[in-house]
């Protein structure tokens, strides 16, 4: 059914209240990071900041998530960080990575149990390309985040525009 009306036993069919506005909330609601993430691309944080361009234009993205020695998320590393450090007058096979990098504090992520719409709100609101999908460990009373995934604005717009396909209200 489209979700105006429900049926019961002994009761038969009845309105359940709800509007189209509310039945295509639901429905986005439903759709949850786990399923439309794409495999993430990573460096290891003593990577040099050559290897991160090559690396950034052979996988053909806009941000590299860097790990650290025990293979947790370090920070991250965006075109512009790239682009920046590659004006300079350093070399850039010497450089590390770790050097340029958005570090982990301060880096926006997303769990595999979000909403896709949440994912899509962090990507606007903090204005960036791509969200790492972490899972967290406690590792020496410290968290640490494993990173298992990327969400980027193309995979947010497969999952409304999959949306679009299925909702027929």
């Amino acid at each position: 059914m489209a979700g105006f009306l429900d049926a019961r036993p002994r009761v038969g069919y009845f309105y359940t209240g709800k509007d189209s506005n509310q039945l295509i909330k639901e429905e986005v609601n439903r759709k949850i990071v786990k399923d439309y993430k794409a495999p993430p691309i990573i460096i290891k944080e003593s990577s040099s900041v050559y290897d991160a361009i090559c690396t950034l234009f052979l996988e053909d993205v806009g941000t590299l998530f860097v790990l650290n020695g025990k293979g947790h998320l370090a920070g991250v590393v965006s075109r512009k960080d790239l682009l920046r450090a590659a004006l300079g007058k350093q070399n850039l096979e010497d450089m590390p990575v770790s050097i340029i990098m958005t570090r982990m504090p301060n880096i926006i992520t997303c769990m595999p149990d979000d909403s896709l719409l949440d994912a899509a709100k962090k990507l606007i609101d903090y204005q960036i390309d791509s969200l790492p999908v972490v899972r967290p460990t406690v590792e020496a009373g410290k968290t640490a985040y494993e990173v298992v995934g990327r969400v980027t604005k193309t995979t947010i717009t497969r999952g409304f525009v999959e949306l679009g396909n299925e909702i027929h209200v």
